[in-house]
């Protein structure tokens, strides 16, 4: 057995994905017998498009099942341009596209290639709970801009241009947003553009997963699209795993400057290699094909988001709103802090909240601490109807019995 004091110190400075804990929690208990609904996993419950599924299998009855180039194959880099322009109105050439095994090893890589120790990347919270500890991994600072429920948790002109300094490298911007739905509008992200640029050495990270799945006649902007100066300071972040329900094929992109997509595609030669060829020949059908699934499962996540929250409006100690995008709620519970649970524990936080009702209702949720600002939850629901009702049901009844 190795010892601990063999690993890396850089390994110690980050904490484990808390979402991913949370799975893992919930699979522990479900497999102890126990009768979980789950509210944690940011994962569409909606099969794979059949013809992205034929596609994979086509693909490996063609012998694709062999090394690609580690940017992606040239098929799919060109479906990947014709997508931003078709989806986003961005115009990259297949040269500027580099396709990594989900969004995340992207981000990863790019952070790894530009950062060097005590570089500052500008995140704004609520943030994805993997943003800070990336940076740290790869010897940069988190620069952590708390917003609030009244700025409807977007990050100000004012906030940005305080937080930028002379070694600031990187601002990410996550539209719509994980965890609380956010979605910038252009004219929110042309304010935001005019501080980028009185400091053209501050990159911008633009990660749009989610780009599909806004609601209420909502409209998701390309930051690059909205502020075109920043485009060769620029790295857009997507992916299939969201808007297909491909989260296992493992499938993202990053489209940017070819100097900084060579570098992430330097590092993936020695990294992973390369991207599944499966995958991205599903992907050549996901972004070139019908695009009816991505519609179609918006319309699903819209109206099972307006559900969740109206079954949640009223329940003592939470105050709740409809998302705007993702398929994320992200209730305030201040109202139930300092109450005391039916067996006489106190719930001194958001994270007392979500072991409550975790252990005693059956639902289990993330706490908004995890992603920087608290005390809220993060309630996915990107699950059924079914799950949904009776989760609700569960957590208002376990509100109801807090002294």
């Amino acid at each position: 057995m190795a010892r601990t004091e063999f690993l890396a110190e850089r390994i110690n400075r980050i904490k484990p994905s808390p979402s991913m804990a949370a799975k893992a929690l919930v699979d522990k208990l479900r497999a102890e017998g126990r009768d979980i609904i789950d509210f944690t996993i940011g994962e569409p419950d909606l099969n794979t498009p059949t013809h992205v599924v034929e596609a994979a299998i086509d693909a490996m009855h063609r012998g694709e099942t062999k090394y690609t180039g580690s940017s992606g194959t040239p098929a799919l880099r060109k479906t990947i341009a014709e997508k931003l322009h078709r989806d986003n109105g961005l115009e990259y050439g297949a040269e500027n596209i580099v396709v990594g095994s989900g969004g995340k090893h992207v981000i990863f890589h790019a952070l790894a290639v530009s950062l060097n120790r005590g570089d500052e990347v500008i995140i704004h919270a609520p943030y994805w709970v993997s943003y800070p500890d990336m940076v740290v991994v790869n010897d940069g600072v988190p620069v952590i801009v708390s917003g609030t429920e009244q700025q409807g948790f977007k990050l100000t002109p004012e906030s940005l241009e305080a937080a930028i300094t002379p070694r600031t490298k990187w601002l990410i911007l996550n539209t719509p947003n994980n965890p609380t739905g956010a979605v910038y509008t252009e004219a929110e992200l042309v304010a935001l553009g005019e501080v980028l640029e009185r400091h053209p050495h501050v990159w911008v990270m633009s990660d749009e997963i989610y780009e599909h799945f806004v609601y209420a006649g909502v409209r998701h902007v390309s930051p690059v699209k909205a502020i075109p100066s920043i485009k060769d300071r620029s790295l857009v972040i997507s992916g299939a795993s969201k808007g297909y329900s491909m989260t296992g094929f493992r499938l993202g992109f990053g489209a940017g400057p070819t100097s900084l997509v060579n570098a992430i595609s330097k590092l993936v030669s020695q990294t992973t290699t390369c991207p599944s060829s499966i995958s991205q020949a599903a992907a050549i059908a996901a972004f070139g094909g019908s695009q009816d699934a991505p519609r179609e499962a918006a319309k699903v996540f819209e109206a099972r988001g307006k559900l969740m929250a109206e079954l949640l409006e009223g329940v003592p100690g939470i105050s709740v709103k409809a998302p705007r995008g993702a398929f994320y709620l992200y209730p305030c519970v201040a109202g139930l802090i300092g109450k005391t649970t039916p067996d006489g524990q106190a719930l001194n936080s958001d994270l007392d909240v979500v072991k409550y009702f975790t252990e005693y209702a059956g639902v289990a949720t993330l706490d908004g601490s995890a992603y920087g600002v608290a005390p809220y939850l993060r309630l996915s629901f990107a699950t059924s109807e079914e799950s949904i009702r009776e989760g609700c049901k569960r957590i208002a009844q376990a509100c109801n019995e807090l002294r």
